[in-house]
């Protein structure tokens, strides 16, 4: 069970991202499944809803802690919204990621 954004332009679905707050660990969250339509990559649209995802995670919800699995070549891109990347490493389908994580302190 997830809470979902989506940022429209022009009346079109642009972006869109998930975030899942922990049932067990109170005060953690992930977001997943963020992506922006190929065409307008690069246009600011996923840097705004991602902004708003940790406004609205740290004065919202009041989390402790925003995680996501990163790609690890676009890591650089989280790192611009305060996440950090952790030791914890994995491979799927090929691809390298990095567990990335910001902590607040409500």
């Amino acid at each position: 069970e997830g809470i979902h954004y989506g940022l429209f332009c022009n009346d079109d679905l642009t972006s869109v991202v998930s975030l899942f707050v922990h049932k067990t660990k109170k005060g953690d969250g992930q977001f997943r499944k963020f992506a922006t339509v190929a065409k307008e990559q690069g246009k600011g649209y996923g840097t705004k809803l991602l902004k708003h995802v940790v406004f609205e995670a740290k004065e919202t919800l009041k989390l402790d802690r925003l995680w996501c699995n990163a790609r690890t070549e676009k890591a650089g891109f989280y790192e611009k919204f305060g996440l950090i990347k952790t030791d914890k490493t994995f491979v799927r389908k090929n691809k390298e990621y990095v567990i990335m994580e910001r902590r607040f302190f409500n």
